[in-house]
């Protein structure tokens, strides 16, 4: 072979190659930076109904139909409410029976392929709770952003993010109880969510750009009557709330963060939602260096060391050891740095932004603890 042919065929081979990991490594990406809202992440592992009754509802068996708690459950065209484990139960053992609490859209028929959520609710705090609301839309950066809002009493407002693989519904969980509480609540659908301006790339950035859509919900609110605001946010939008702690022009007015399964180390989230796509390990590091080339995400300032000096306010992290997209282990080093300011709350055998979902009972209680002398 001539040296000019050689050269040309290795180059081509290179340039190839180059190409093929390019493209494998946005494929790779995409686990992360492509989670529509309201769709299952890679790790939500689907469930067969075998069968029900009134007030059951019997799966097959496994550790997700296992868990402790409270869920939804959702297939094509049908949401549902399941409680616990029924202890007692005539069962096999492939099979689980768990309460079902109620069956809000469509039915549940034995063969069904179904998963569990921490979504309850589904429409809107008045068809789902009862509860005098609002439509209202916030000035965003990118345009309107719709937005719940729950009026209260109280002059310290509560304003809400969701996660990765929810939406707006999900901070319905806790509603009721902040509404209990006379707190104004002002639920946000950001960036990229259903109703809001999608992100000129048609990304998610994981919280790191997100958290403006969260600043200009805190304009909002003070513009209409907020003294104080606690930012409240699952997953991702627990990242934002840090990111508007440290960066937002209004931080002096936030006077409490609530973070459940915080987002604290995008490059391993990443990574655990592409694994559990099914990417082979060997191309987790070009998904990362993918995902920095996209989003222009280097490094994550929310791992600075500097992070628990530059809080504004008293803040509480609900997490556990056994969620496999966020893992737990920097929200402890965070709250080890300021146990003055910082307190973490355990909560064991809870998937990934599901805390309440696993003990709703000892989460409120918690919640009540840290928001009475915030109030």
């Amino acid at each position: 072979m001539r040296p000019a042919t050689a050269t040309a065929t290795a180059v081509t081979t290179i340039l190839g190659a180059g190409a093929a990991a390019v493209a494998a490594g946005r494929y790779a990406s995409d686990a992360a930076l492509k989670a529509a809202p309201g769709r299952p992440l890679p790790a939500d592992r689907r469930l067969t109904v075998h069968a029900t009754a009134p007030g059951r509802i019997t799966l097959t068996r496994s550790l997700t139909a296992l868990r402790p708690g409270t869920y939804g459950i959702e297939g094509p065209g049908v949401h549902a409410v399941v409680g616990p484990v029924v202890e007692g139960a005539e069962t096999t053992a492939d099979t689980v029976v768990r309460r079902l609490e109620q069956i809000d859209t469509g039915t549940l028929e034995p063969g069904d392929k179904v998963r569990l959520t921490p979504e309850l609710y589904r429409g809107d705090p008045g068809s789902a709770l009862g509860l005098e609301h609002r439509e209202v839309e916030i000035p965003g950066e990118l345009g309107g952003l719709p937005a719940w809002w729950v009026p209260g009493k109280r002059d310290t407002w509560v304003i809400t993010a969701h996660g990765l693989g929810t939406t707006r519904d999900h901070p319905m969980n806790l509603m009721g109880f902040l509404a209990d509480r006379q707190l104004p609540v002002l639920d946000l659908a950001y960036r990229g969510d259903p109703g809001a301006p999608r992100p000129a790339d048609g990304l998610g950035h994981l919280g790191a750009s997100e958290w403006r859509d969260l600043d200009a919900a805190m304009r909002f609110a003070v513009r209409y009557g907020a003294r104080r605001v606690i930012l409240y946010g699952w997953s991702t939008g627990a990242s934002m709330a840090l990111h508007a702690a440290v960066s937002s022009p209004l931080r002096e007015r936030i006077g409490g963060l609530v973070l459940d399964s915080p987002v604290l180390d995008w490059q391993t989230s990443l990574r655990a939602l592409a694994v559990a796509r099914g990417v082979p390990a060997a191309l987790l590091p070009l998904a990362v260096r993918a995902a920095q080339g996209r989003t222009g995400m280097a490094s994550d300032p929310l791992l600075d060391p500097a992070l628990p000096d530059a809080l504004p306010a008293p803040t509480l992290i609900l997490h556990g050891p056994d969620d496999t997209i966020a893992p737990w282990g920097p929200s402890r080093e965070l709250a080890a740095r300021r146990p003055d300011l910082i307190s973490l709350h355990a909560v064991r055998q809870a998937p990934h932004a599901s805390m309440w979902n696993a003990d709703p009972g000892r989460y409120e209680e918690t919640l009540r603890r840290f928001l009475t002398p915030l109030m």
